[in-house]
Order: C-alpha cells, then structure tokens, then sequence
C-alpha cells in the first residue's frame, strides 16, 4: 500500500472487539489521494492524505 508523501502516514493495525469481546485483526487505512504537487520546482504525482490536503499542509500544481 501506498504511504503519505507529508505525513507519511499509512496503513495501521488493531484489533476488533465484538460485543462479547471476541476480538479479530483489522486494519485502518488513510484516505490518500493522487495528486500532482511542485518537489524540488518541478511538478511530480505523489500520494497525499486527504487530511494533509483539507489542512493546507500542500499546495496542488
């Protein structure tokens, strides 16, 4: 899976606990997104959280 190009965020791993606390693995994974933004003066694609996105921490080309 893809990890966030700002943040570096990727997928994460837990667990899922029924009402009876049976409990079985998961996974959580962020809402990234393909877009193209300027690294080092030149546009390029990378993948960009969509939280990364909405909070203004990068500008698209």
């Amino acid at each position: 899976m893809a990890k966030d190009y700002i943040t570096g965020r990727k997928t994460t791993f837990g667990k899922k606990r029924s009402h009876a606390l049976n409990s079985s693995s998961r996974t959580w994974k962020p809402n990234l997104q393909k877009v193209r933004i300027m690294v080092d003066g030149k546009p390029k694609k990378v993948w960009v959280s969509a939280r990364a996105l909405k909070s203004g921490k990068i500008e698209r080309v």
